[in-house]
């Protein structure tokens, strides 16, 4: 019996070798892009994470497109990146239509010339248990995230197939690799996303153009007071998701995941996932699915019960509680003022 595991062990050992060379074969290492003078268009830039991301790409010399359904919003944010120095195209477009995205594009691209980096980040996020849940959240979901994704790269790809050059960035998440409780609609479209960029990946490779598929953990963006809550007990939900998207020890910084993303277009990363958390979380359930579900079913039920819920949404502002207004969230608090969450 020692001796058939010693053999299995290092057949596992060669494997992983000859899997490692390879991937070293098939993938030699790429050159540092250079983001000086690129054009980098994010979708959702002009709050949470797009607009940390925004700063930061423009901090390395890039030019900028933003975009956003929101024209208060989206000029607040042209005015802060602006501010800083950056060369900035704002423009209002929502993402779940393609002839708006076409515009888009279009209009960056008379603008600039050419779109060097995609990246889409556009999203919402709704927050309940199953029975809340109508089949429109799910389309809401898809729309802005998957399809939004899908319009988007469709538009930017032929013009990059033809430069035979390009980066495209898909902000995915950790729920869309482990889908977790009262996060259903979130996760389903964030898998989606995930597919279709590690797809896409090796299919554009060939035409000179690389994709890179983000799955960032709880982040400190201010993002949960736009967050949709779902049922009657949604101050509970909303109380628990505001703490845990806030607080130091299940979060980490908008700033800091933005560098990460940035640095991971410029080394051309096939994945990067954002925080330690998500990590160990993303390494566990591919390990051990089974096991991740099961502890899963028992943190469900520590949440708020959807049993004779309803199905009315709210936001973050109509779910306030004194805890989630409280020293616990001010973090939170402060990001949402930075990152034009209000």
């Amino acid at each position: 019996m020692a001796r058939n595991s010693r053999q299995r062990n290092w057949k596992l050992v060669v494997a992983v070798a000859g899997l490692t060379l390879m991937r070293m074969l098939v993938q030699p290492q790429r050159k540092m892009l250079d983001l000086r003078g690129k054009v980098v268009l994010i979708t959702g830039g002009s709050r949470g994470l797009g607009l940390a991301m925004a700063e930061e790409f423009a901090s390395e010399g890039a030019k900028l497109v933003i975009c956003s359904r929101e024209d208060d919003e989206l000029a607040r944010a042209r005015t802060q990146l602006s501010a800083s120095g950056a060369n900035v195209l704002a423009v209002r477009c929502d993402v779940t239509k393609p002839q708006e995205v076409q515009q888009l594009v279009d209009e960056a691209t008379a603008h600039f010339g050419q779109i060097d980096v995609l990246v889409n980040n556009a999203g919402i996020i709704s927050a309940g248990p199953w029975q809340t849940l109508l089949r429109q959240d799910f389309e809401d979901s898809m729309n802005s995230m998957f399809w939004g994704t899908y319009n988007m790269t469709m538009a930017v790809l032929p013009q990059m197939t033809r430069r035979k050059s390009g980066h495209i960035v898909n902000i995915g998440s950790i729920g869309g690799k482990v889908s977790v409780p009262h996060l259903l609609a979130y996760s389903s479209a964030k898998f989606a996303v995930t597919g279709f960029s590690e797809g896409l990946r090796a299919e554009v490779a060939k035409d000179g153009i690389t994709v890179t598929t983000v799955a960032p953990g709880l982040l400190r963006t201010g993002s949960h007071i736009n967050a949709i809550v779902k049922g009657e007990r949604h101050h509970e939900e909303y109380t628990l998701f505001a703490l845990v998207d806030t607080l130091p020890v299940t979060s980490t910084s908008a700033k800091r995941a933005a560098q990460q993303v940035v640095l991971a277009t410029k080394r051309g990363d096939s994945e990067l996932i954002i925080t330690i958390q998500a990590q160990i979380l993303a390494r566990l359930h591919g390990a051990f699915p089974g096991l991740t579900a099961d502890i899963f079913s028992v943190v469900n039920r520590l949440l708020p019960s959807g049993e004779g819920a309803g199905t009315t949404s709210y936001t973050g502002s109509e779910s306030e509680t004194p805890i989630s207004k409280s020293f616990l969230t001010v973090l939170g608090q402060r990001a949402s003022q930075t990152y034009n969450e209000l």
